[in-house]
């Protein structure tokens, strides 16, 4: 099923209970340089209305690098596929915020910082996706 630019993910029932309950989705991004799909495995949170990816190397690696050179991607989940694009999460309150939301879904060594410390490489690289027209 595609739901490519059919309101937001908040809209989308299905899509947020899928990526609650799926332990992995993958994410197809472009290549900077050959504009070539690649596609990664990643894990995925949601607040009940709005959906998360991280990186936990941070920009370190090429899928977040695409992601933000391309702006948008191919998001796979429960069965579905879905054009998104991304919005960084810049704000390190929200950063952290998602931060939480990963840790209570994956457990406890998922790396998170605290208020008076630098933002944690995969909350540098923390994007909410957004359906895509």
């Amino acid at each position: 099923m595609f739901l490519g630019g059919r309101g937001s993910a908040a809209q989308q029932p299905e899509i947020l209970e899928a990526a609650q309950n799926e332990r992995e989705v993958t994410l197809t991004t472009y290549g900077r340089v050959t504009g070539k799909p690649v596609t990664v495995t990643l894990w995925i949170a949601t607040d009940g209305q709005r959906l998360f990816v991280r990186s936990g190397g941070g920009f370190g690696r090429d899928w977040p690098q695409n992601l933000v050179a391309r702006g948008e991607a191919i998001l796979n989940v429960g069965g579905h596929s879905i054009k998104v694009r991304p919005r960084h999460a810049t704000d390190p309150a929200e950063a952290r915020a998602v931060s939480q939301l990963v840790r209570k879904k994956y457990g406890f060594f998922v790396k998170a910082s605290k208020p008076d410390q630098p933002l944690t490489p995969g909350e540098q690289a923390t994007f909410e996706l957004l359906p895509s027209d």
